[in-house]
């Protein structure tokens, strides 16, 4: 058994993305309940992660895979491939009364919401498609995971491939009295799959913003405030008193610039006003040529 997932888990990129437009620009209140919303469902897979990453049965854990099959993509929260089976899960960190409906989740207040077995339908059809495409014989198994402890659903019936909050522990058990022998067919399978990965999905949904709306400065690497300042060679919070080099902040920040406008060509001028409080362009030509690959002279150079 590998004692680390075989593929780690990565912050998506809409989830990135979401993070840099939260400190830098003013969302709507739908806006701001979908960014939340995803740190929230990132949050409950990572907790997931730890149960499985406690498993001593020979597996391999793969994390958070985009994949695509008959030109249809679906995502994976976690995928486990045992000796005679490969296991995948949707994560939902829901927290709240439901009552539990074949069409819908009904909150007690009676708001409904989607039955998140559909989507755990498609996903176990898709791979299912995918894995013999690959010549893959190994039996697919899906549940949706619900692991926030403040969860109930009622009404659900008992053949369900759903796993409640009260029945993790027992159900990581008994994954963990799975027969498995793995071999290398099963290595040549996990590797497959992560070629097969896409690092960036197909459709990103976050709000619509602009350079101009950005809210321009260097930010703390630990708190987000744009209180900071600049001491000799650090950068300062005037909110948590976090400290970091003036250099890592500067490329922190050019990467934030690079993900929201991967368009846009890295030029002195531009990481000058976009890092704000640095006062000096030299400076910061100074940075961007230790760390990136300068393209072109003068005043049509940019940076790589």
């Amino acid at each position: 058994m590998w004692d680390m997932p075989y593929k780690a888990r990565d912050v998506s990129v809409i989830l990135m993305i979401l993070r840099v437009l939260n400190k830098r620009m003013k969302l709507s209140e739908d806006e701001h309940w979908y960014y939340l919303n995803q740190e929230k469902g990132f949050r409950g897979e990572i907790q997931f992660d730890i149960l499985t990453e406690k498993l001593k049965r020979d597996c391999y854990i793969l994390n958070d895979l985009q994949l695509e099959s008959s030109t249809s993509s679906f995502q994976l929260d976690s995928t486990l491939i045992f000796q005679e089976t490969c296991s995948l899960f949707d994560v939902k960190n829901y927290e709240g009364e439901y009552i539990y409906d074949a069409e819908y989740f009904k909150t007690i207040g009676g708001r409904d919401i989607q039955n998140p077995l559909d989507q755990l339908k498609r996903s176990k059809l898709l791979l299912n498609n995918l894995l013999q495409s690959l010549g893959s014989k190994l039996t697919i198994e899906a549940y949706v995971i619900f692991i926030n402890p403040q969860f109930t659903l009622y009404q659900t019936p008992p053949d369900l491939p759903i796993i409640l909050p009260t029945q993790l522990d027992a159900f990581i058990r008994k994954l963990d009295q799975k027969p498995s022998r793995l071999n290398q067919s099963h290595k040549n399978l996990a590797d497959k799959l992560i070629s097969l990965h896409q690092t960036v999905p197909p459709k990103i949904q976050v709000p619509n913003y602009s350079y101009e709306a950005m809210k321009k400065g260097l930010t703390c690497c630990k708190c987000d405030s744009f209180s900071v300042t600049i001491v000799g060679k650090k950068l300062i919070c005037g909110e948590c008193g976090c400290e970091e080099l003036v250099t890592v902040s500067v490329m922190r920040n050019v990467e934030e610039f690079k993900l929201l406008f991967p368009e846009q060509k890295i030029t002195t001028n531009v990481i000058h006003e976009w890092c704000g409080v640095v006062d000096s362009r030299k400076r910061i030509s100074r940075v961007l040529r230790k760390n990136l690959k300068i393209t072109g002279l003068g005043q049509w150079a940019f940076y790589e």
